[in-house]
């Protein structure tokens, strides 16, 4: 099966021959330490090629039994994915992260305008840094700032002011939500539904991630403003959250918790 997209409708096989490398992405060239990788520029033109333009759509219709099993099989993936907290150093394969982070791109956004930044950090300094002001806010956070309420409800997972797992894991990714964006003139522009777009390629990326064997853990210091200054982001991105990625540590637990069924979290109507 092949994707169609772009002018020209440039192919692309959904399933490659062999695993994705950097030299995949020529837009990002080789990564250096503690790289950040764009997913798009930041121009409103040419991120609506084709709003305008109309090209058919590729959409193969699946059988009903086939689509039963791809449901069912995809459920089963998200199902054993979990939250880690203790991670190994080992390195994630070159081209892993790049390919989930083009599938997170691929995600809906208000008007096109794709107002999110990903901040890969694989730099041991950079990762200190990050570790060392994101406990200087949690210390704050758990010391004074946590309602008891909320601290009665984390209790339950054993979490505290420690953050090591961002320096231990491989790779870090800071998601920044773009509130402007540069139109082709170079005049600012203000992004519509950042705040739902930016979860929803968030959304992409946990679940890509684990699709190619890793785990993740979404961190939230607050406030986390210092992401703006350690990793040179403007004043006009919004930290939302960052994503702690790599492999579980040989002997890893986690919390025996369980999910609603899907007949207490959604309704027909």
């Amino acid at each position: 099966m092949q994707l169609r997209t772009g002018p020209g409708w440039i192919r692309r096989s959904l399933r490659p021959e062999r695993p994705a490398s950097p030299g995949d992405f020529p837009a990002w060239g080789r990564l250096s330490e503690g790289a950040a990788i764009p997913l798009a520029d930041s121009g409103v033109g040419s991120r609506n090629v084709g709003m305008t333009e109309r090209v058919p759509l590729d959409f193969p219709r699946l059988r009903d039994d086939e689509m039963c099993a791809r449901a069912g099989e995809f459920r089963e993936t998200m199902a054993q994915r979990r939250t880690v907290r203790d991670f190994s150093p080992d390195p994630i394969p070159e081209g892993v992260v790049e390919a989930c982070l083009e599938a997170a791109g691929r995600a809906p956004s208000g008007a096109n305008q794709q107002p999110w930044h990903f901040a890969v950090v694989r730099d041991a300094k950079v990762k200190r840094r990050i570790r060392e002001a994101a406990e200087e806010e949690e210390r704050e956070f758990y010391e004074s700032r946590a309602p008891q309420e909320w601290l009665d409800a984390l209790a339950h997972l054993g979490t505290d002011a420690e953050k090591p797992f961002l320096e231990t894991a491989p790779a870090l990714s800071a998601i920044f939500q773009k509130n402007q964006i540069a139109a082709p003139s170079g005049e600012p522009v203000k992004t519509y539904y950042p705040t739902e777009s930016v979860g929803i390629a968030t959304g992409f990326l946990i679940a890509a991630l684990h699709q190619a064997g890793l785990a993740t853990l979404t961190h939230t210091p607050s406030p986390k403003k210092f992401l703006n200054e350690i990793l040179g982001r403007p004043s006009t991105e919004k930290p939302v959250l960052l994503l702690v990625v790599g492999f579980p540590e040989v002997g890893c637990e986690v919390p025996a918790i369980s999910k609603l069924p899907w007949e207490e979290i959604a309704s027909f109507h």
